[in-house]
């Protein structure tokens, strides 16, 4: 059982993002997950071009770390997201990352993981930023099992919340265990297998490495 945590603070070793995804990361190791971490701020990953390439060929033609990413993702059982943040979203370097995986979401990879997001926030307004990951990973086929955030201008707040990231991450090792179900979801994920499954039918002729899949797959 493998967790990856991905978080994308610019504050490196200061993060109270990272702080939490710390926490949780503990939690999941508790229940005999192997862990794994990494800052998107350290790497180079350029934007996405929109080139459509990984639509046809199944690769991305941009060479930088992102290809790097994505296998240690794909060979997950579950993710981590954690960002503070920005504005009402994900920090750049997350938002840069999610962009690139394109083909990753037409082809719904991650169906059959399962992930959590940490975010933190000057004010109240962790979860705009957790809701946003967290409907990611059900747009990517995954399973949302939860989320911690914390006002980290609230005295204490922080510290409480590394406690719940504790257990978030303990409940996320023992949803990839049991293969937990979670109904509630099931219409998100049946909406957007059958999104992607129309617009690669509409595409067939120029998406071949989607075409193949979805047949390899028994999507279509």
């Amino acid at each position: 059982m493998k967790v990856l945590g991905i978080v994308a603070s610019p504050k490196g070793a200061q993060s109270q993002t990272l702080r939490l995804m710390k926490a949780v990361l503990a939690g999941a190791e508790k229940e005999g997950a192997e862990i794994g971490l990494i800052d998107v701020c350290a790497l180079k990953i350029k934007y996405c071009t929109a080139c459509g390439v990984c639509y046809a060929k199944g690769q991305c033609p941009i060479r930088d770390d992102f290809q790097a990413v994505l296998t240690r993702i794909l060979a997950s059982d579950g993710l981590v997201l954690g960002s503070p943040n920005y504005f009402r979203s994900v920090t750049a370097q997350m938002k840069t990352l999610i962009d690139r995986m394109a083909d990753a979401i037409h082809c719904q990879l991650l169906t059959g993981k399962y992930g959590c997001a940490v975010a933190t926030a000057g004010g109240p307004n962790h979860k705009e930023v957790t809701d946003y990951i967290a409907g990611l990973f059900m747009g990517f086929g995954a399973n949302a099992v939860g989320a911690v955030g914390a006002a980290a201008s609230v005295p204490g707040a922080l510290a409480a919340a590394e406690q719940e990231a504790v257990i978030l991450g303990q409940t996320l090792a023992r949803a990839i265990a049991t293969d937990r179900v979670y109904p509630e979801q099931a219409s998100i994920h049946s909406e957007m297998r059958e999104r992607f499954r129309k617009l690669v039918l509409m595409n067939k002729d120029i998406w071949d490495h989607e075409y193949e899949h979805w047949q390899k797959m028994g999507w279509l």
